[in-house]
C-alpha cells in the first residue's frame, strides 16, 4: 500500500488494485451504496466481496483510476495493513435484535471514531456484541467488548489468525463510560509498550496478563482485579 495509489492494494495479478472504503461498524449510508455502484459500472470493477470485518473491498482496480474512484466515492480509507485499528465489528444489539443486551452498535461505532487514527505497534481489529451470544466474535479480536444484563465486559489478546487465542477478559459489568475508559486504557498500554508488528495475541502473552491488569488497573474506579476471570 505505502507504494502504490492512495489506499489500494496490489492484487495477485500483480498489475490491479483492491481498495476498501471505511463503512463504520458496517453501517453504509443509501448515498455510499449509489456512489460505489456508480464507481463499479463507471470503471467496470469486476468483484466486489464482504469482509469479514463489515466492509466491502473493491478488486480489479486500474492503478489509473485508483484516486478517480476515491474522489468520486467520497469515503474514507478503509486500513488493510497500516498499524492501526482496522476496523470495529458490531452486531446491532439494542437497536433492533430482540436478543439485545446493550448497545454494541453504538458503542463500535464511538470506539472507531475515536481511534481510527490513533498510531499501534501492528493492526487492530475490535469485535462489539450486543449479548453473550457474542454475534461480534468479541473473543476473537483484539480488543473485545460483550454486553449482559449487568454491563460490559472488556476483553484483550483475542485473535483468529493462524495461532488462534481466546481474549482474556479484563472487568466485567462496566458502564458505557466505563467500558470506553477501559478500552482507551488498554490501547494506550499496547500503544506504549507493543513490539512492532506485534498483535494483542502475541503482546498478552509476552508481557504477561497479570501485569497489563496491574497497570492498567491500577486507578481503575471499577470492578477490583481479583474479580476478574477469564470465560
Amino acid at each position: 500500500m505505502e507504494n502504490g495509489p492512495r489506499g489500494a492494494i496490489i492484487q495477485r495479478d500483480r498489475a490491479t488494485y483492491a481498495i476498501v472504503p471505511r463503512t463504520p461498524a458496517g453501517i453504509v449510508s443509501p448515498e455510499d451504496l449509489e456512489n460505489i455502484v456508480k464507481v463499479v459500472r463507471r470503471y467496470e470493477i469486476p468483484v466486489i466481496k464482504m469482509t469479514s470485518g463489515q466492509r466491502m473491498v473493491l478488486v480489479g482496480i486500474k492503478e489509473e483510476d485508483v484516486e478517480n474512484i476515491w474522489n468520486e466515492l467520497g469515503m474514507t480509507v478503509g486500513q488493510a495493513t497500516a498499524p492501526c485499528v482496522h476496523y470495529v465489528q458490531a452486531c446491532p444489539g439494542t437497536v433492533v435484535c430482540r436478543y439485545g443486551k446493550q448497545d454494541s452498535l453504538g458503542l463500535g461505532l464511538g470506539l472507531e471514531e475515536m481511534y481510527q487514527t490513533m498510531n499501534l505497534p501492528a493492526k487492530l481489529k475490535m469485535g462489539i456484541s450486543g449479548c453473550p451470544r457474542c454475534c461480534g466474535e468479541s473473543y476473537l479480536r483484539d480488543i473485545g467488548v460483550v454486553g449482559t444484563a449487568k454491563g460490559w465486559t472488556v476483553i484483550i489478546g483475542g485473535n483468529s489468525g493462524g495461532r488462534p487465542r481466546i481474549g482474556d477478559v479484563m472487568a466485567k459489568d462496566l458502564s458505557d463510560d466505563e467500558a470506553r475508559d477501559l478500552v482507551r486504557r488498554l490501547l494506550e498500554y499496547y500503544r506504549d509498550h507493543g513490539r512492532p508488528g506485534e498483535r494483542t495475541a502475541r503482546f498478552v502473552e509476552r508481557v504477561g496478563l497479570d501485569a497489563i491488569r496491574k497497570d492498567v488497573l491500577a486507578f481503575a474506579p471499577y470492578v477490583p482485579v481479583e474479580e476478574t476471570r477469564s470465560e
